[in-house]
């Protein structure tokens, strides 16, 4: 027998026990199997896909001076994370001081030394910074995957890329939040992730072919590169590029099997040729191996540009 349907104000997001009494929903309603209870007191509904914030959304009003803090803030703010850090739950939230962390099940419940500038609301849920998010990442992550992590916050793209993008923090918000606690857990690996930190990467993978091509002893590609047409106009936008020996480098992270993006593809390479730059197409497959096939890719064409180990940065 199907459940009766929610009251319009519970529908597409986690709620309360009590909240859902209050609407008038009967008890039994409430221990229906199109629920879960994730933990004591709340329920979300198992079936449709909730945004992370209307899935934990229920959280705050159990523990509304607490704050989503470190994997779970990181999910609210799109973070790219490891697969094992993937799941929204359990979820971490850290408590003021001076009370008693959350002992809920499928809550981690912290007790972070926040300052009030440390602390932002993001719909409506009160969460860390995306600078002290970040730097309490560093407690678990690897070097690698705090790049990853600090260049999604601080991408951005300027007025002529085709998708503009402002950034969640900057760099320079990031080097402040170390200073600020030099004796935070995992400093010394965001100290040294913080060095390799760069504004423009769009997703994991390029951030994975920056670094690989830097720890070859190849030139780092510049990012946020526009070339442009014969009026000046913006044509292209790489996902990184040697400007001095004009090579584009360009990541297809997904299938290309369609005729429509296999055709915009080749329309690309001409369009670079025809400005006077290479392009050097690249894949999952190009990122896979130590060292990656795309380092070897790359140095060949850097190589046939002019460059030389050693004499050209």
């Amino acid at each position: 027998m199907r459940a009766r349907p929610l009251p319009p104000p519970l529908t597409g997001r986690s709620f309360t026990y009590r909240e859902a009494l209050r609407h008038g929903t009967p008890r039994n309603r409430l221990y229906a199997g199109d629920l879960e209870i994730a933990t004591n007191g709340f329920r979300r509904p198992l079936h449709g896909r909730l945004r992370p914030a209307d899935e934990v959304r229920a959280l705050a009003a159990l523990r509304p001076k607490d704050t989503f803090a470190q994997f779970t803030a990181a999910r609210l703010q799109s973070v790219p994370l490891p697969p094992q850090y993937e799941a929204l739950w359990p979820v971490y939230l850290s408590s003021p001081p001076g009370t008693a962390p959350s002992r809920r099940r499928n809550v981690v419940g912290l007790n972070l030394e926040l300052r009030e500038d440390e602390i932002r609301f993001l719909d409506g849920l009160r969460i860390t910074t995306a600078a002290r998010t970040w730097l309490d990442l560093a407690r678990a992550l690897s070097v690698e995957d705090l790049v990853i992590a600090g260049d999604h916050l601080v991408c951005a793209h300027p007025q002529g890329f085709p998708k503009p993008r402002l950034p969640w923090t900057t760099p320079a918000a990031l080097g402040e939040m170390i200073a600020r606690h030099p004796r935070a857990r995992g400093i010394v690996r965001a100290r040294n992730a913080l060095k390799l930190i760069r504004v423009g990467a769009d997703s994991p993978r390029e951030t994975r072919l920056r670094l690989a091509l830097v720890a070859a002893g190849l030139p780092e590609p510049e990012l946020n590169v526009m070339l442009r047409g014969e009026f000046g106009q913006p044509v292209l936008w790489p996902d990184g590029a040697y400007r001095k020996h004009r090579i584009s480098l360009q990541y297809d992270g997904g299938p290309h099997a369609g005729s429509l993006q296999y055709r915009r593809d080749i329309d690309r390479a001409a369009v670079t040729e025809a400005l006077g730059w290479t392009e050097v197409r690249l894949g999952a497959p190009d990122l896979r191996g130590t060292p990656p096939r795309a380092v070897f890719r790359v140095r060949q064409a850097l190589a046939r540009a002019g460059w030389r180990p050693g004499l050209d940065p």
